[in-house]
């Protein structure tokens, strides 16, 4: 344990981007696919509870919740990614995160474990043209024989279609 904690402070302060690669993500099902998130956006992780619906919202803000007073906005993931019809039994969860200092939940079909991810077992996302928008996913994670989308959180959650972020302009 110490020797990891050291090895990760070493890994810290050499602030190259090869190691700056090598996190844990909090991985997590939609439809078929697994995703990861980083681990240190996420502040818990709870069951799919009642939510409060918001007129005029897009399809994908599911509303908000209050989570000990505060009013956390929820986005179901699978519509945003257009993964289909979104169904909610008791796998389905809610991940709430903490990005740009803001409190917000994303709903997934299920919460599958905490990896960590080397800079050898990442890889850049790959080139799809324009058919594909890959502005949200930093790259693909290869666990044993299968693949992990790695989701860019802040930088979706702070996109202009999104509008829970507000830009800073410089």
């Amino acid at each position: 344990m110490q020797q990891e904690q050291a090895a990760n402070k070493v890994t810290e302060s050499a602030g190259s981007v090869i190691s700056q690669m090598a996190n844990e993500f909090l991985t997590f099902r939609l439809g078929g696919e697994e995703y990861g998130i980083e681990i240190l956006k996420v502040q818990e992780i709870r069951g799919y509870d009642a939510i409060t619906q918001i007129a005029n919202a897009p399809d994908f803000i599911k509303g908000v919740v209050n989570l000990r007073g505060i009013i956390v906005p929820i986005v179901d993931m699978r519509i945003k990614f257009r993964l289909g019809s979104a169904t909610y039994d008791q796998f389905t969860v809610v991940i709430i995160l903490n990005v740009a200092g803001r409190v917000m939940g994303i709903v997934v079909d299920g919460v599958s474990d905490v990896i960590s991810l080397g800079a050898e077992q990442m890889k850049p996302t790959p080139g799809l043209g324009s058919v594909i928008d890959t502005e949200y996913i930093m790259g693909l994670g290869t666990i044993e024989e299968h693949m992990l989308i790695l989701i860019d959180i802040e930088k979706m959650m702070s996109s202009s279609d999104m509008g829970l972020i507000e830009q800073s302009i410089n």
